[in-house]
């Protein structure tokens, strides 16, 4: 069980909160609570919430962290939840100088949860809410058995990335071409030309004309496209017309729920990690660092910060960028005055001392995500600095290798593992593929070919929760392919795109 801090602790809490105020950052009030290695690890197992639908993946999950921590290959020195009032946790056996580190570190985390765009959205009371799920998959456990429920958690899991990431900061409009003909096939029925207006009554009686209207919306109700655009929130598109159980439909909304909290925490895993780490830093170094724990303290900062080749470690690229940004904006490097300058010498003695860097990445904190974090303040210069190439397998040599360096190709490689995650997005087409029921999707392809197991596999899961065939049109190796699962046979024929 949790337990509440120490007396000095509580101390050190009110310390390093009194410094986070000072440097103006803003958040929910922040509960702290205590545990020791193995309690954490059951904690972080259920992704920082004590009470969970029952599921045999938590358990997977703490097997791998409580291996980890007892090979001394991993330690969980901070735990932190978007909630109000924000959650975090403490290890017990940690040292004085990690515990502080650990609460400014999260304090970093609360007020980028508070204030960034994309956690406007998200249910500030999700500790409640998923004990409430909790609650509920039980009681659908206690009916059905805990067999079925567990194999359709299983197979809706393969499912929860096939969400529209941005639908709650955007509303998407209707197709303006389907409009325009929807518009067009709404002229009215006018029936048979009459020239004596006395004959009209005769020539076009009421009965007449209301048959004629019918005949057209029955024409338009099988012209509609089902969903009249392409639908990329898949999982309420089955939770609107896929035949479920009640059950089944309770179990998918909350799993879709889930997915829609979490998704700005991976929409932003740069952004979030690199400011707390840069609050973290900022607190210690200048506020609360005794002069014996400079050595510990670097030690740990430094190992968090460590990046392997060929890897990309999130804490370490954002706090350099927001530093960049902050070193920039307080010397004026931005602008069209210094786009426009080509003279390498006066670019590097560039200074005009405007002291805006701190309001500047406050700034950056609140409107960006990820992908335009690194779209907007990415440059050549730090990309040099930083030493930021391109990692791949050579097939000819047979090894991994830097493959370029080209400041473009390095942006643009950042970019594409960053949007939607990298992972694949999958659209809703057809409802009623082919008039026979069937379910169409498509894959909008960005060079990368789908995961020929991967997509086959998550087919087969769709299926079996549309109950009619599901079809998939996607490219591989340059070529259009539709994959169909039928709900025994898999197939793929090859398709004009």
């Amino acid at each position: 069980m949790p337990k509440s801090l120490t007396p000095r602790l509580a101390q050190l809490k009110d310390e390093i909160e009194g410094h986070a105020r000072s440097f103006g950052l803003d958040y929910f009030e922040t509960v702290f609570e205590l545990l020791g290695y193995d309690e954490l690890n059951m904690v972080a197992s259920y992704g920082g919430f004590p009470n969970r639908y029952p599921h045999w993946r938590w358990g997977m999950e703490y097997e791998q962290l409580s291996k980890g921590y007892e090979y001394g290959l991993s330690k969980i020195y901070e735990l932190v939840i978007n909630n109000d009032p924000c959650y975090a946790y403490l290890l017990e056996s940690n040292a004085e100088v990690d515990q502080k580190l650990v609460m400014a570190h999260v304090y970093g985390h609360c007020d980028f949860f508070k204030n960034n765009f994309y956690f406007q959205h998200t249910n500030r009371r999700m500790m409640d809410e998923m004990a409430n799920h909790a609650t509920r998959v039980r009681r659908w456990v206690d009916k059905v058995g805990i067999e079925k429920v567990e194999d359709f958690i299983d197979r809706a899991l393969s499912l929860e990335n096939l969400i529209d990431y941005h639908s709650p900061y955007i509303r998407r409009s209707p197709d303006p071409k389907r409009a325009e003909q929807e518009e067009q096939s709404n002229e009215r029925v006018e029936g048979f030309r009459v020239d004596r207006e006395y004959m009209r009554g005769y020539v076009n009686p009421t009965e007449f004309l209301e048959s004629q209207r019918k005949k057209v919306e029955d024409e338009k109700a099988k012209k509609k496209h089902f969903p009249e655009r392409p639908q990329r929130d898949v999982l309420l598109f089955l939770l609107e017309h896929a035949p479920l159980e009640p059950w089944e439909f309770d179990v998918l909304a909350i799993l879709r729920e889930e997915a829609y909290y979490f998704a700005p925490q991976g929409q932003t895993k740069i952004m979030n990690e690199g400011w707390a780490s840069y609050w973290h830093s900022t607190i210690m170094t200048r506020k609360a660092l005794t002069a014996d724990e400079i050595i510990d303290y670097a030690d740990h900062h430094s190992g968090t910060l460590g990046t392997r080749p060929g890897a990309l470690n999130p804490y370490k690229l954002g706090i350099e960028l927001y530093r960049d940004i902050e070193e920039r904006w307080n010397k004026g490097r931005f602008g069209k005055e210094w786009d426009e300058c080509d003279d390498l010498k006066a670019r590097r003695a560039w200074d005009k001392n405007l002291g805006l860097g701190r309001e500047k990445i406050f700034e950056v904190r609140k409107h960006y995500n990820d992908v335009t974090f690194i779209d907007t303040f990415l440059t050549p210069e730090f990309a040099m600095e930083q030493k930021l190439f391109v990692y791949g397998f050579n097939e000819k040599r047979n090894s991994w290798e830097i493959l370029d360096r080209e400041f473009r190709k390095v942006k643009n490689k950042l970019l594409s593992q960053l949007t939607n995650f990298g992972q694949p997005i999958i659209e809703v087409v057809d409802g009623n593929f082919e008039n026979r029921g069937e379910l169409l999707l498509a894959h909008k392809h960005d060079g990368q070919d789908l995961k020929a197991d991967y997509s086959r596999e998550t087919l087969r899961n769709l299926q079996t929760v549309w109950r009619r065939p599901c079809n998939l049109v996607t490219k591989v190796e340059g070529k259009g392919v539709c994959l169909r699962f039928d709900g025994q046979n898999q197939t793929e024929k090859k398709v004009e795109l």
